[in-house]
């Protein structure tokens, strides 16, 4: 094999191990209908105008599962299969929507009823993903889960939050919606987007 060839087979290898250690950081959510996405992002305006707070902005509107992780990019049809099975377990997840809630100092957030299914669909694909791909830290299992969609948080100063706070605290809101299917969202750049949807199954009693 002559010197040429030689150097190429080895940028090549090294290229494949380069790509096949690039990691990319991902979360796992439920997305609400279309309404509750339009009525969400005309509140992240208000906070983006008003209160000089745009980060909420760099995601769609969302319910949090699973925190970001960091995963393999190469090894994604993996991630992928097992929360496709996992979707394909599960009911779908009745929400609902109601009112505003805070996490002093610089988030604010419509608030998530806790429904019976949705803790309970959270609690199960935590232990899904670590029995299946042991991904889940000591940190997410530790963390007490407190299910909103976020609105205004990071980029709210603390004297912005105690403008904005008094307009959302006593403000109503009210959704009531079915989340029929698990998402991945992936962080490319500056903004999270969708990865990939999962079904639930609508055979299965929610």
């Amino acid at each position: 094999m002559g010197i040429e060839k030689s150097v190429e087979l080895n940028e090549k290898s090294n290229s494949l191990e380069r790509d096949a250690q690039v990691r990319k950081r991902f979360f796992i959510a439920l997305l609400p209908p279309e309404d509750v996405r339009i009525r969400a992002n005309e509140i992240k305006g208000i906070m983006r105008d008003r209160y000089a707070s745009k980060a909420a902005f760099r995601s769609p509107p969302h319910v949090t599962l699973l925190a970001p992780f960091e995963w393999p990019i190469a090894d994604l049809p993996r991630l992928a299969a097992t929360l496709k099975q996992f979707a394909a377990s599960q009911p779908p997840v009745p929400m609902t929507l109601d009112g505003f809630g805070a996490f002093t100092p610089h988030v604010i957030y419509i608030n998530v009823m806790k429904r019976d299914r949705l803790m309970s669909i959270q609690s199960q694909l935590l232990d899904y993903l670590e029995t299946q791909l042991g991904l889940v830290s000591e940190r997410d299992r530790n963390r007490s889960f407190v299910p909103h969609l976020t609105v205004a948080f990071r980029d709210l100063k603390p004297a912005m939050f105690r403008q904005a706070w008094p307009e959302f605290q006593h403000q109503e809101l009210h959704f009531d919606f079915i989340a029929g299917q698990l998402t991945l969202l992936i962080h490319s750049g500056n903004l999270w987007t969708v990865k990939e949807s999962y079904d639930f199954s609508e055979s299965l009693e929610i």
